[in-house]
């Protein structure tokens, strides 16, 4: 068994957050949240309703970012002297 957790999203090397995904789990992650944006501009943009699209855009934000922080590295502030 192995003891060491694969993180799906690795820690930023500068700044806070996520860098690009590094297992196909997390990239099929982005590609699904890629995809769902694209659509809502599809579906809501093009039928006038700007508003309800930056909510679908939140939404979406929001679960990927839910996603990045259970299957992700840990994020804390790193600054690029030497940490």
């Amino acid at each position: 068994m192995q003891d060491e957790k694969k993180y799906w999203f690795p820690a930023k090397r500068y700044g806070w957050g996520w860098g690009f995904p590094t297992t196909w789990q997390g990239v099929l992650v982005f590609v699904a949240y890629a995809a769902a944006l694209a659509f809502g501009t599809q579906w809501l943009v093009r039928d006038h309703q700007s508003g309800l699209f930056l909510l679908y855009a939140a939404a979406l934000t929001a679960l990927l970012m839910l996603v990045c922080w259970l299957k992700g590295e840990p994020p804390r502030w790193r600054s690029g002297g030497g940490d």
